[in-house]
């Protein structure tokens, strides 16, 4: 079975065809637990999501703020396995409809085997993985089997990059390219700030891929200054935050409807 990759693509172009940026959602997969996680997914994509990032909680998740990483534990500590998150993509895809990847870090899979990684992913209906800490000039193994299996392989390119490094990075992508706003882990800012717009311009200047934006959005209002320069805007320690405050599950997830309506509402105010 081949992967989403082709969905997610005609995904960014609809929403570029609308005048708009995509919102793109992160949740931790096994966070509260699975069933929560996966019902965490639709109650996102029915707030007006557009693409799903679903995060394989590690134990040494070197880009993730706290919030992330209480999330993180969380799921480790019940138990969460890379058949749980291949679960909640699969649910979360077949109930949506929308393209779900995985965000992790290398460690799992090269532990798991790529082959069967992806093959598993493919399977379950992924649209490819978001690869933080993999280098570009070590991909070539993982970026094989990606393209075997109709994945997206998504680097994360960061204010520091340099113009080759981003021409590097952007030619071995597919999907989107992952654009950090700031140098730093995940977790909400009182702005995005103009080093996010400057990241977007110069890897712009060495693809077509569609230009995502992610770290430190968490309102309706920085979704649009966000949405304003890229095609995409991620928002991850929004929603976990907005899990982790709530006082019961079903609290919690309607919570992350609530505010992806208004960061859905947001992108299109650009």
């Amino acid at each position: 079975m081949s992967g989403n990759i082709e969905l997610l693509n005609t995904t960014l172009a609809a929403a570029k065809a609308a005048d708009r940026a995509a919102l793109i959602a992160y949740l931790p997969a096994g966070f509260p637990t699975v069933d929560g996680g996966i019902d965490a997914v639709k109650a996102v994509v029915a707030g007006g999501a557009d693409v799903v990032e679903v995060g394989l909680p590690h134990s040494d998740p070197v880009l993730d703020g706290p919030v992330i990483q209480t999330a993180d534990d969380i799921a480790l500590r019940g138990g969460v396995r890379i058949a749980d998150v291949m679960r909640t993509v699969r649910e979360a895809y077949e109930a949506t409809g929308v393209p779900i990847l995985v965000m992790t870090y290398w460690n799992p899979i090269d532990r798991y085997g790529v082959e069967r990684f992806t093959a598993e992913l493919a399977e379950a209906g992924g649209a490819g993985c978001i690869l933080p800490d993999l280098p570009v000039q070590e991909s070539a193994l993982w970026r094989e089997h990606a393209d075997k299996h109709g994945l997206a392989t998504v680097f994360v390119v960061a204010p520091s990059s340099q113009d080759a490094r981003l021409a590097t990075i952007t030619a071995a992508g597919s999907g989107f390219v992952y654009a950090a706003s700031l140098m730093g882990v995940t977790g909400t800012r009182a702005s995005v700030g103009a080093q996010a717009q400057e990241l977007v311009g110069r890897t712009r200047a060495t693809t077509d891929l569609p230009v995502c934006v992610g770290l430190g959005v968490s309102n309706a209002a920085q979704a649009a200054e966000v949405a304003g320069f890229a095609d995409g805007v991620i928002v991850g320690s929004a929603f976990v935050k907005a899990m982790l405050d709530a006082p019961d599950e079903a609290a919690g997830l309607a919570a992350v409807r609530s505010l992806a309506g208004e960061l859905a509402e947001g992108v299109r105010k650009r």
